[in-house]
């Protein structure tokens, strides 16, 4: 047995090496915007020095604004030159293009513009209406200015998209970072409509399934199978608009990186727009995530602090060995809270998660709220970036399944049962591990939750079928199984036959040889319900009832886990208020403390210190125990060694920390 063990960790140190060798400057960055013209290239790169700025956002959309579609000559000379003055500081630069998006500014008084000149181009409603705004649609869109949004299968307007797309490519700028390649769902009005209906993408939808978008399908209705060959269509479309803006960069400039910015994230406005990350991150390089449950730090409950939580570590996930940048917003004008305390409390909730930050003045892309504040933690980020961005790798996990189809046609039954039985194994300070249909063969550890995983094509069948068979413990609860990946009900559950499930109302458990636990209703998702009453309670009363919550967490955690005998590697006690990672982090092991206490929105953004969090490392290793505050500096713990276990006492932890066993 000790030599598996030692076999298995030294695997794993020669995985994290690997993976270490792969990074570039996308998983370091430290992120700041600015708008650039030929007149300010020195500026932006002596600022972003003095700053600790790693990862220069540049803005002069070549493709999104009319002028420079028709003719970039001047945009790409500010280009060449921002790339070329960035790396002589030794610095990175990439540039902000829009996806389907494109304005003609004072449109109301010019001969031409996009929608006038190509009417064709445009998304349209089932109704035949264009996506086509004036100024007030969103912030962005000023008073006069035509803001229209593109088919992506408008061959004429991808023709001469992708030939900008080169030419920027070919200015030797390190990034194209595209900005909302969506379809147009999202503005006043448009939420419905499921666009687009315009003649080129119906054409599209017709060759690849043979159906009539405009006649065959049921908006809006989950249960019409066509619909959801349309859900699937719009998904996939947006998805190859990306392959196709990644092959073009590639073509020109193979070093250049495609960073695709999208806001929604593991919901169903995924299923909206188009645009699903978990697929997207399969063709770009990085994904910038404009994601906030919670809204801006400042206006954040606990609650919407771990949901966010839930969202990066399931990017995390899906990102593979790719980076997660994270585009959000700390305040803006919240007068009970001082702008540096919410910066802070952002930065360290994404650090802890293994994302890069970048946190722009109020709801715009460049700029600070406070720019002292944001070169304080850029610099403490720089001396401490492998900590935290250096691949993080599983010890013995506990399995949590997320799965794009049900998320596609059951969001909230999913969403809630997923993000439920997240955070119970969060709060109960357990290693997990986000499981994905691309991940699921390779996933290894003991347990495996399938939380309302409704839809479960053959392939994922087979490979829980192995796994099973092979010892693996299955947590399944609610419906899982119950559909295929096409969303269509089989006559008989597959995985109640896997598991010799004879009355699917009552719960089920495994026998010695093949363990398994059953669900009628999802433990995690009447565990969300709860929390969310528990909170909102808290945020009405302004009291932190944390005996409540600490019973409320342990039964929880008791059901969704009885007799399935999860030994953790590492055990952490703590508050539930903390959220924990625990991984292998550059051959140690490592956990990933954030704490929520205390803070109430737009009220109260210090929050309470937990003290004398407890840490056991049973790996059956001794060594020295470490601790790194949050803006801190590294400090060595005294530890117990007892039983093959080292345990150790942090005295306090304000914001948040990371310990590891040396």
């Amino acid at each position: 047995m000790r030599t598996v063990k030692l076999f298995a960790l030294a695997f794993l140190l020669l995985a994290a090496g690997r993976s270490q060798d792969r990074q570039d400057w996308t998983h370091f960055v430290r992120i700041g915007g600015h708008g650039v013209s030929l007149s300010n290239v020195d500026q932006i790169v002596r600022s972003a020095t003095d700053t600790f700025v790693f990862g220069i956002e540049v803005d002069n959309d070549i493709p999104g604004r009319y002028e420079s579609f028709l003719d970039p000559t001047e945009k790409l000379k500010a280009l060449r030159a921002v790339a070329a003055k960035a790396h002589e500081a030794g610095n990175y630069a990439f540039v902000y293009i829009a996806g389907t998006e494109c304005i003609t500014a004072n449109a109301a008084s010019q001969a031409h513009s996009m929608a006038k000149d190509h009417p064709d181009w445009l998304q349209r409603k089932i109704t035949g209406e264009p996506a086509m705004f004036g100024g007030g649609a969103a912030f962005w869109v000023r008073e006069g200015d035509e803001d229209v949004w593109l088919s992506p299968f408008a061959a004429d307007w991808m023709k001469t998209y992708l030939e900008r797309v080169r030419q920027i490519a070919a200015t030797g700028i390190d990034g194209i970072y595209v900005d909302i390649p969506y379809w147009m769902t999202h503005f006043k009005g448009w939420g419905d409509s499921w666009v687009s209906f315009d003649d080129y993408t119906v054409a599209a939808f017709k060759r690849k399934t043979g159906l009539n978008a405009k006649t065959d399908l049921k908006l809006g209705d989950y249960r019409d199978a066509n619909f959801r060959k349309w859900i699937d269509f719009r998904i996939d479309a947006l998805t190859d608009f990306m392959r196709q803006i990644d092959a073009a960069v590639k073509s020109v400039n193979p070093k250049c990186k495609t960073i695709a910015e999208i806001y929604p994230g593991i919901e169903d406005s995924a299923v909206r727009v188009g645009t699903d990350v978990n697929d997207l991150y399969r063709v770009v390089d990085a994904i910038a995530h404009e994601y906030s449950t919670g809204g801006r730090a400042a206006r954040r409950t606990p609650l919407t602090w771990f949901q966010d939580m839930v969202g990066m570590y399931s990017f995390r996930a899906f990102a593979g060995s790719k980076p997660t940048w994270m585009l959000t917003y700390s305040w803006e004008n919240e007068k009970q809270i001082a702008p540096g305390e919410a910066m802070k409390n952002l930065a360290m909730g994404q650090l802890m998660a293994g994302t890069n930050t970048w946190d722009a003045r109020g709801h715009v892309m460049s700029g600070s709220n406070d720019i002292e504040t944001r070169k304080v933690i850029f610099q403490w980020i720089r001396d401490h970036e492998k900590v935290f961005f250096l691949p993080r790798l599983p010890i013995h996990p506990i399995g949590v399944y997320f799965s794009p189809k049900s998320r596609n046609y059951f969001s909230k039954e999913f969403i809630d049962s997923y993000r439920g039985t997240m955070m119970l194994l969060m709060q109960s300070h357990l290693e997990f591990q986000v499981v994905t249909p691309r991940t699921l063969d390779a996933f290894h550890g003991g347990v495996l939750i399938l939380p309302e995983a409704r839809c479960l094509g053959k392939q994922e069948l087979d490979v829980l079928r192995s796994r099973f068979n092979s010892g693996m413990t299955l947590i399944v609860t609610g419906e899982t199984g119950k559909y295929d990946e096409t969303g269509a009900e089989r006559p008989a559950n597959p995985i109640h036959k896997l598991l010799g499930i004879a009355d699917p109302v009552q719960e089920g458990t495994g026998t010695s040889r093949k363990k398994f636990l059953y669900y009628p209703r999802c433990p995690g998702g009447e565990y969300y319900a709860q929390l969310r009453k528990e909170f909102n309670e808290l945020a009405a009363s302004g009291e932190y009832q944390q005996a409540q919550f600490e019973r409320l967490r342990t039964a929880w955690a008791a059901k969704l886990l009885r007799v399935s005998q999860f030994k953790p590697a590492v055990e952490v006690e703590t508050s539930p208020f903390t959220s924990t990672q625990i991984a292998q982090v550059d051959g140690k092991i490592r956990v990933f403390l954030a704490n929520f206490k205390g803070l109430k929105a737009s009220q109260v953004a210090q929050q309470m210190s937990e003290r004398n969090v407890r840490i056991t490392f049973n790996t059956g290793r001794k060594g020295s125990v470490y601790v790194l505050p949050f803006l801190g500096e590294v400090e060595k713990l005294a530890g117990e060694w007892k039983n093959g276990s080292l345990t150790c006492v942090i005295p306090e932890v304000n914001k948040g920390a990371v310990v590891w066993l040396d």
